[in-house]
């Protein structure tokens, strides 16, 4: 394809778009399609030779639109908006067609310095702390725009996971090494928060605490400062809290006024997620949850959720921009320049490298809409999911269960999960629209979120008027199910034997089969029943798969006596048994009920001890805290024993030695910690 070409075909690519986004309404929001689809559509292999574009470009409603999931239909309403706009797609055409790799400013001066100017700009209007500014005298922060808040968050939990141990080697008289003082951190967030937190953990080897709420499911100070001093307690070290505005679940928010003064008394790191509910902060009325957003060291939000600011962009500011740096800063030689002391470099910000020029779409939003546009565009969001709010709460076989909050409604029917269940089922085999489920402690919901910024009246009283009716034949369906299985009053006793039964009773139960059939099917059926019947469990990362012992019932990280130390309550009681063979630490294993650890729970915290590098030997072989106690049986122990040998870490008949006594510096850095 030539400039010719590409031109005249780029017109004829635009057409469509415009058709296709303007005729959207008119689509099957999910697609009727099954895993494997395109297989048959597309040749084993790449063409040989060059294909025309007529060819090109009518296989994109032959194989590509078939199993698209409309995102931008006024019918979507699953997950959290991601929408696009016609300036931000103006903005990554021209961002395509400069393609530069912006890692540092020399790259590209004009990438990282529209970058730096839009993200003061996004941050001053959204009423955010002056501390997160690039320009302003008194702030050591910045902005800079990641690709999804999942990164971020990430990125946020390295930097404070480096800073916390930093200060910890800071107050220690000897060199201690990273891993083992990793392996006593610990961070928290609510049991309503993205998984993306539990994934940060897994990532880094940190233990991640998720907290329980309060009936408005939402994190207070009081439960984030009683886990803080049980962890203490147990020899952990408390180093980052991360709360969420707007949960996925059902959009609540985390209580910052509480949550921040006590990270700032607890010397915590506050991470701040509110990948939906930021682009709200647009509207000054809607900053009420912001109250304690100053005790903050780093924030994160979407823009290409609800701003239209089409995915990838996601807008990430901290507090203190050298604990970023000092996180991610590599300096080989080929990638320094000669303003590099006096210019930023955002690959010091970041994981990886290469970053795209995504602020030009930024800054062609909001300069094609302005802040009043853009404030109109949330409130009328608003103001639809109020109207499905209001159709829901009037209709006798629904309630809503949750606060409604910005452009989510959550609700369900009163018969119960199954219904509910059966319900969404229903509906998304009808592809008239996209929902999901959620949880509320142990009631099933359904999440209906306003995504598009086309979505008028008409299109959520239809979208109710489905539900509605929807729900009307299901509830009826039940109750001649119900009546179907009822026995009557004053019938005759049930002949047993098979030759003398009513000739119509098996017609009747046929027909009550058939009807529990239809409703029980989705259980087998539909991802939704696998994907969303796991419970969390309170701590978990690949290093803790549940809350750590206390000290008198398992051998510590060094030979420090913490048998005086007391035992929380939750804490399961150990019964003591003797050891196997030899007198360390290493055999403190001491046996529990058999329902706390299956052989998942064993293979995982083995494999654990096989994988990190540990610069002591002893952390390695078991030394290093376990995170629930286990019976070791014979086969456990050789596995065990196999592992240690594979990275020297034991001789080659483990279980007949005993485990070599603490060295002063182990000693020493177990106190200390505490």
């Amino acid at each position: 394809m030539q400039a010719e070409e590409y031109n005249r075909r780029g017109k004829e690519l635009v057409d469509y778009i415009t058709q296709y986004l303007g005729s959207i309404r008119e689509r099957r929001v999910i697609p009727d399609v099954k895993p494997g689809y395109m297989r048959e559509l597309l040749p084993d292999t790449a063409p040989a030779e060059s294909e025309d574009w007529e060819s090109i470009f009518n296989d994109i409603e032959k194989v590509i639109m078939p199993g698209v999931v409309h995102w931008q239909s006024p019918h979507m309403h699953a997950y959290y908006p991601s929408l696009t706009s016609w300036p931000s797609m103006l903005g990554d055409m021209l961002a395509d067609a400069i393609n530069c790799v912006g890692f540092t400013w020399a790259s590209s001066p004009a990438c990282t310095e529209l970058e730096m100017n839009v993200m003061d700009w996004l941050c001053k209007a959204l009423g955010l702390p002056s501390f997160f500014l690039h320009h302003h005298s008194d702030s050591r922060g910045g902005g800079i725009l990641q690709s999804t808040v999942s990164e971020s968050t990430l990125v946020a939990l390295l930097a404070a996971r480096k800073d916390k141990i930093l200060q910890l080697r800071a107050e220690l008289d000897q060199d201690v090494d990273d891993s083992v003082l990793n392996s006593r951190l610990v961070a928290y967030a609510s049991d309503q928060a993205h998984s993306s937190v539990e994934k940060a953990g897994l990532i880094s080897l940190v233990k991640i605490r998720f907290l329980p709420t309060d009936e408005q499911l939402s994190l207070r100070g009081d439960t984030l400062k009683q886990a803080i001093q049980e962890d203490r307690m147990r020899g952990l070290v408390p180093f980052m809290l991360c709360a969420t505005l707007g949960t996925t679940g059902v959009c609540a928010f985390d209580k910052l006024s509480e949550l921040g003064p006590v990270c700032g008394e607890e010397g915590l790191w506050l991470h701040v997620d509110a990948a939906y509910a930021g682009s709200a902060y647009f509207c000054p009325e809607l900053r009420w949850s912001l109250d304690g957003i100053e005790f903050a060291h780093s924030f994160v939000f979407n823009p290409s959720k609800w701003m239209m600011v089409h995915f990838d962009c996601t807008a990430f500011w901290v507090k203190d921009k050298y604990k970023l740096q000092q996180t991610f800063s590599v300096d080989p030689v080929y990638l320094r320049h000669e303003n590099s002391q006096a210019a930023t470099d955002f690959m010091h910000w970041q994981i990886p490298l290469s970053r795209r020029f995504r602020s030009l779409k930024l800054w062609f939003v909001m300069r094609s809409f302005g802040l009043k546009n853009l404030q109109a565009h949330i409130r009328h969001g608003i103001e639809m999911a109020k109207l499905l709010e209001s159709q829901i709460r009037s209709d006798p076989n629904f309630e809503v269960p949750a606060e409604r909050h910005l452009g989510l409604v959550v609700f369900c029917l009163k018969t119960g999960n199954a219904s509910t269940q059966e319900l969404l089922r229903r509906l998304t085999r009808s592809g008239t629209m996209y929902l999901i489920p959620a949880d509320i402690h142990t009631k099933r919901i359904i999440r209906f979120t306003v995504t598009s910024q086309y979505t008028t009246a008409d299109d959520i009283l239809r979208d109710w008027g489905i539900i509605s009716k929807m729900a009307s034949n299901l509830v009826a369906e039940m109750q001649l199910l119900d009546n179907a299985v009822q026995p009557k009053i004053g019938e005759d006793e049930v002949i047993g034997a098979e030759e003398n039964q009513d000739p119509n009773s098996d017609t009747r139960s046929e027909e009550t089969e058939d009807a529990a059939f239809r409703l029980d099917k989705a259980q087998v059926e539909l991802w939704i029943d696998k994907s969303w019947n796991r419970s969390r469990r309170p701590m978990r990362s690949l290093s803790c798969n549940s809350e750590p012992l206390p000290y008198n019932c398992i051998g510590p990280l060094s030979g420090y006596d913490f048998d005086t130390r007391p035992c929380p309550k939750d804490a399961a009681v150990a019964l003591s048994t003797p050891p196997t063979s030899g007198s360390g630490p290493l055999f403190k294993i001491t046996e529990m009920p058999s329902n706390l650890l299956g052989k998942q729970n064993l293979k995982k915290l083995t494999k654990f001890y096989s994988v990190p590098s540990f610069c002591n030997q002893w952390v390695q072989c078991g030394r290093h805290q376990l995170c629930c106690p286990i019976k070791v049986s014979q086969t456990a122990q050789k596995h065990m024993s196999s592992t240690c040998r594979r990275t020297n870490c034991m001789s080659s008949s483990p279980i007949a030695n005993t485990a070599p006594p603490p060295t002063t510096l182990e000693t020493a850095t177990a106190t200390k910690l505490l």
